[in-house]
């Protein structure tokens, strides 16, 4: 509202004069759209092309939406522009996601080059490397962040237990051998870049599941941009003989070099591994006190893959019109909220309440690295998010990583002594109140009162313009509470494609 409104103003000013000038903008022509991949091949043929799985940077297509049609409806309370869209979340969060995390590299893979000659140096790290280490000088670095797992490097815990892709994702269910490969031909490992065990695939193809093929080439990747200095990384990355580029034109949907590929991965594989045990990789690990969005939200999903992806269906089970609803906030949404504006470090605590299968809270102690908490009350999602804490544990080790304190509690939040005790600590709580009743956000702002100064809360509804249910609600979340309001962009949430409001809130 204007200091001076029209009402009962006594001052009277002659109204502003306002120059329009047109000014005529050249728009470039628009960019030719990019050759699509062709349609995965329902049985392995030599012959045939390579079904590698391409994730799209776009929202899912109208095809993906209707597909999703055939399931059961949803009514949630989330807005949303089709129920179906919102029905195919995984689909969706997994192409959204990887589109935001994905290096320039990553982007361009194009499986049918048939000459070396054809990449235009797609596949040359450097210019990645740079930029995320210009994004990282332009950003504080919190050089009290421990990245470095020492137990993942003493020695091999034969003790260590994750879900291997083989596990989700094999003959064993319903998938289809790739690359012309027998069904006895179809097992590979991949090496970590730790001391410990190996992760089992199964070259196949099916429907949301695993793709081996993939997964193998950015995790190459990622481990030579990541661990590797310039010159450590040159096996791996080199354009004419580098892993990544034997690996690549082996899976070439115009070559199916079975035995290449295998051979290409076996090498990298004993390759990596002496570096691990010359402590190379642990030494420049050692040296890093900030992790790359982009391998964080890798590695989250390739936890949701192995632990929620197959129960997926769980989460549209709610009761509309009450507090037992589910959304989630995506990977680049929350690095933009905790990293980029609330600016958290390792020494401090974040606090997520209503924290579904427990996305939120797992990134926020792995790309952050700080204590993290959350409470979730619907059964469904809880069960989930203790599978996926169990799984994210490992995967760090796997990883080399070491995460902050993870608390994910049971049950709901008002009552719940130890995330009353963790609030009066936070430095960033997170509320996805987008759909929560009246009743709990104003049951909401009486815990804030607990809250320390300078407490950041991040929410999707403002508790002080949209709790009108209670006037003096209102007035102490007026009191207590300043309040920003701020706007996220397309692709940031899993219930709609477009972009909307959420506040920051501090406390006074």
């Amino acid at each position: 509202m204007p200091l001076l409104s029209g009402k009962g103003n006594k001052f009277k000013v002659d109204p502003p004069k306002i120059r329009i000038e047109k000014v005529t903008i050249e728009r470039p022509a628009p960019p030719k759209p990019k050759p699509k991949p062709t349609a995965r091949p329902t049985l392995s043929s030599s012959a045939r092309s390579s079904p590698v799985r391409r994730l799209s940077p776009k929202a899912p297509s109208a095809s993906a939406a209707s597909s999703a049609s055939s399931r059961a409806k949803s009514s949630s309370p989330y807005p949303s522009s089709a129920d179906e869209r919102r029905l195919d979340l995984h689909r969706k969060r997994k192409a959204i996601s990887a589109s935001q995390r994905r290096s320039p590299a990553s982007d361009r893979i194009e499986f049918d080059k048939d000459s070396d000659a054809e990449d235009d140096g797609w596949m040359d790290l450097d210019s990645h490397k740079r930029q995320r280490k210009a994004t990282s000088e332009s950003k504080s670095v919190d050089s009290n962040r421990k990245l470095k797992s020492a137990r993942a490097f003493e020695r091999k815990d034969e003790r260590l237990q994750f879900i291997h892709a083989v596990d989700v994702a094999s003959l064993e269910h319903k998938c289809v051998p790739i690359m012309g490969a027998s069904k006895e031909d179809v097992a590979i490992e991949l090496q970590y870049p730790t001391l410990q065990r190996r992760e089992k695939f199964e070259l196949v193809w099916g429907k949301d599941k695993i793709d081996a093929v993939e997964a193998s080439i950015r995790i190459v990747r990622l481990v030579a941009e990541t661990y590797l200095t310039d010159v450590e990384a040159e096996p791996f990355t080199n354009q004419t003989n580098g892993f990544i580029r034997r690996l690549e034109k082996a899976s070439n949907r115009n070559i199916q070099d079975l035995a290449g590929f295998k051979a290409a991965l076996r090498e990298y594989n004993e390759t990596l591994l002496a570096l691990v045990e010359d402590g190379v990789v642990s030494k420049n690990l050692e040296n890093l006190h900030d992790l790359p969005p982009h391998l964080a939200a890798f590695i989250l999903d390739q936890i949701y893959d192995r632990t929620v992806a197959p129960k997926v269906e769980l989460l549209s089970k709610y009761e509309n019109g009450t507090d037992y609803v589910y959304g989630e906030l995506l990977h680049p949404f929350i690095t933009k909220l905790l990293v980029e504006q609330a600016k958290m470090t390792s020494d401090q605590v974040f606090v997520d309440l209503g924290s579904g299968v427990g996305n939120v809270v797992l990134q926020a102690a792995l790309e952050v690295g700080c204590e993290s908490w959350g409470c979730e009350m619907m059964e469904n999602a809880c069960n989930l998010a203790e599978a996926q804490e169990k799984e994210f544990h490992a995967r760090c080790q796997l990883w080399g990583l070491q995460p902050g304190e993870v608390h994910i509690e049971r049950g709901d939040f008002r009552k719940n002594t130890s995330i009353h005790d963790a609030l009066k600590r936070a430095d960033v709580v997170l509320v996805n109140n987008k759909a929560f009743t009246s009743q709990l956000n104003e049951d909401l702002i009486r815990m804030f009162l607990d809250l320390k100064s300078g407490c950041k809360i991040i929410s999707l509804k403002s508790f002080v313009a949209d709790s009108k249910s209670s006037h003096n609600i209102n007035d102490v979340g007026s009191t207590i509470l300043e309040v920003e309001e701020c706007t996220y962009p397309e692709g940031y949430v899993s219930w709609t494609n477009a972009g909307g409001q959420y506040y920051i809130s501090t406390r006074k």
